[in-house]
């Protein structure tokens, strides 16, 4: 079994499109919290695609188990 590697898909209307600081904190997407990278990234790209047109939207994928486990080699 393959070691739990938690990521945090979330997204929402951002200020500046080359940046990751969002307008309404009220108002983010949280997507979902998955259990690998993979299915982190298949959240993602569909969110992504279904916003594809309007450039302040963004939808990001934050690698939790580097925020809880930081000192961990390898990730």
């Amino acid at each position: 079994m393959a070691k739990q590697l938690l990521h945090l898909v979330m997204g929402g209307r951002v200020k500046d499109p080359q940046s990751c600081e969002f307008e309404d904190l009220d108002n983010i997407d949280i997507v979902g919290v998955f259990p690998n990278y993979e299915e982190a990234e298949n959240a993602w790209r569909s969110n992504a695609q279904r916003t594809v047109d309007d450039a302040e939207m963004k939808y990001v994928i934050v690698h939790l188990h580097r925020l809880l486990e930081p000192n961990l080699p390898g990730q």
